[in-house]
């Protein structure tokens, strides 16, 4: 063989050799969403897009879901090791659950308040919460804020039982409101005002009554993972908060530009629609009072126990909520590394 072909092959075995070395460095993950790719999924597709879980050494896969029960279930069961679900999902599996050989664990809080609100119609008549005795409720039967609504007339003097719950489909929640089948529902904010927007109805005729201004200290979502993924690998769940935090900061500084990475995940989304979405996410359960005081990412341990026991009321739970058993600080990035908030 002549040796300038030798030369190009031993560089090319060797070329081959440090990608494999590259890729086996690499830990995969596989990461579970709670929704659709959608305006709040910007959150991670920006740290996967902008490369930095690469820099964590982390190959990850973001699906897109179907709900926090079932992100909780998918992350139990092994399908994947991390996912987004809301605390009270989790705080719900793990008390229904005692003797479940695996059970996920928080380790980042992103939505410090709860989006879950009730939503009605001005022309309905109801103004405040306590327009609702009586009244049609409709939401799917695994909603958030219906799950937590014990929790909501509690705050508000209100008799929980003095509703009327009509069950359907998430996709017919808004619909069913527009249409006055119901007199009011329950949902995520950002997701059933910019759903009613697309069925014609202003943002001017609406009552918005969101569960942080009402009274309830819930948490919402944070990032969770497997009992598994907790013990084998430590540092990839540093890593992936390290790259979310940094994209987080990102996102918040520019939202308009974080939906391209939305886009390019799924062509037909509308980023004039999403961005607004990713907006008011970020002004109602992510940059919010709470957060900038406990600081982002982290939980204060008080409000983390009340959150407990009432969900554990609330929601009826086999055993109480230990708020110890479904929280972990430890991965945490540094403070300066969770200084994200736009100054």
């Amino acid at each position: 063989m002549p040796r300038f072909k030798s030369f190009h092959v031993a560089a090319a075995l060797l070329l081959c050799a440090a990608s494999a070395q590259t890729l086996a460095q690499e830990t995969k993950v596989k990461f579970q969403l709670d929704w659709r790719f959608e305006g709040p999924s910007a959150l991670f597709l920006v740290a996967k897009s902008k490369g930095y879980f690469e820099q964590e050494k982390l190959d990850v896969t973001i699906d897109a879901g179907n709900g926090s029960g079932n992100a909780v279930n998918r992350v139990a069961s092994g399908s994947y090791d991390m996912g987004f679900a809301d605390m009270a999902a989790l705080m719900e599996f793990t008390a229904n659950n005692p003797s479940a050989p695996s059970k996920p664990v928080a380790v980042m809080m992103v939505y410090n308040d709860t989006p879950a609100a009730v939503l009605a119609l001005k022309k309905s008549g109801i103004k405040t919460p306590a327009d609702l005795a009586g009244k049609k409720l409709g939401a799917p039967v695994f909603d958030a804020g219906r799950r937590a609504y014990p929790i909501f007339a509690k705050a508000n003097g209100l008799d929980a039982a003095k509703v009327n719950w009509v069950s359907m489909d998430p996709q017919l929640r808004e619909t069913m409101l527009a249409r006055g089948d119901i007199d009011a529902i329950t949902g995520f904010y950002f997701t059933s005002l910019l759903n009613l927007n697309a069925r014609g109805v202003k943002d001017e005729d609406i009552v918005v009554m969101s569960y942080p201004n009402y009274g309830v200290k819930m948490y919402g979502n944070a990032i969770i993972a497997s009992d598994a993924f907790v013990k084998q690998h430590p540092d990839a769940i540093r890593g992936f908060l390290r790259a979310f935090a940094k994209a987080s900061k990102d996102v918040m500084a520019n939202p308009d530009a974080a939906v391209a990475a939305i886009k390019a995940r799924d062509a037909l989304v509308d980023e004039k629609l999403e961005a607004r979405r990713l907006k008011l996410t970020i002004a109602s359960s992510i940059a919010t009072a709470n957060a900038k005081a406990e600081g982002y990412g982290q939980v204060s341990a008080p409000r983390l126990s009340l959150m407990a026991s009432q969900v554990s009321d609330a929601y009826g739970t086999k055993t109480r909520v230990d708020p110890n058993a479904v929280w972990n600080a430890s991965f945490l990035p540094s403070k300066a590394e969770l200084n994200v908030f736009p100054k």
